[in-house]
């Protein structure tokens, strides 16, 4: 969705501290080239790196489309109340960076500061009766901690029912999930390599 109809930044950026990484980050997770992207975006290899790198930035209208082609939301670049010395260091629990989520009934936000670490830190929320409609497999390690309700997933075909406090880990499995409770589901995953 597009949010901006304006053609450059504002002076005063909107854009986190750290959007250059963040999109790299994003990038490699989708396995995609500085060639890929730039080409999709119709911007040269040159700007879509000092873009990376932090020597240029994006019009608000390149925002939207790279938001678009990493499948991210646009929100996820955005600064969301980040106070004066607190960038890249402190997430206030008001602040925190919505992920786009691509599962209906998921609602998901960064807990990390940014995509920067070898690692990322993601607060979900399933909603009730919600699932994952098809099996899923990424190449990441994961660890995960029910913080409420109960959540039931299938590891390579094999189900396990978890409830709050337990765990689980993922090691690039295939795996799927529901929320068959009547009450949402909070989880905390710790995810390395970063994937949004």
């Amino acid at each position: 969705m597009d949010i901006f109809h304006g053609t450059t930044m504002p002076d005063d950026r909107l854009t986190v501290p750290s959007l250059g990484a963040d999109v790299r980050a994003i990038r490699k997770a989708r396995k995609m080239t500085l060639i890929d992207l730039s080409d999709a975006m119709g911007r040269s290899v040159g700007w879509l790196s000092q873009v990376e790198r932090d020597k240029s930035y994006p019009t608000i209208a390149d925002l939207n489309k790279m938001a678009a082609l990493l499948d991210v939301s646009v929100s996820s670049f955005l600064q969301v109340g980040t106070m004066p010395g607190e960038e890249g260091v402190i997430v206030r629990s008001h602040a925190r960076r919505p992920i786009g989520s691509r599962t209906p009934g998921l609602t998901e936000a960064l807990l990390s500061p940014d995509l920067t670490d070898d690692f990322e830190v993601i607060h979900s929320t399933f909603a009730p009766n919600s699932y994952l409609p098809e099996p899923l497999t990424r190449p990441t390690q994961e660890v995960c901690y029910i913080l409420s309700g109960s959540f039931e997933i299938a590891l390579n075909g094999k189900r396990f029912l978890l409830e709050q406090g337990d765990s689980f880990r993922l090691r690039g499995e295939e795996f799927q999930w529901w929320n068959r409770g009547d009450t949402p589901c909070e989880i905390v995953w710790v995810i390395s390599p970063p994937i949004y």
